[in-house]
């Protein structure tokens, strides 16, 4: 299991400049949801926005340490225009 912290640290270590919200969706810390704002993520397909969350997580999810994850991921820009700055 990790807890809500480390899945955020987690992300933060593999995006530096990202803003993360992290929901643990069963109280049981192995089913996540998260919505991460970076930087990163200008110019990228989601599919690669993804790939780039799950690269942060590696670890914990091939452990099993995560046995599921929802995922958001937005650039600042898109963040902004959703009204969430």
């Amino acid at each position: 299991m990790v807890s809500s912290e480390q899945v955020e640290t987690m992300i933060r270590e593999g995006l530096p400049d990202a803003q993360v919200q992290v929901q643990d969706l069963t109280g049981t810390m192995d089913h996540y949801k998260v919505v991460v704002v970076s930087s990163q993520f200008e110019g990228k397909r989601l599919v690669q926005r993804h790939q780039l969350v799950y690269g942060a997580l590696h670890q914990a999810l091939s452990s099993d340490a995560i046995h599921a994850l929802t995922m958001e991921t937005y650039t600042p820009k898109d963040w902004a225009e959703l009204g969430q700055a």
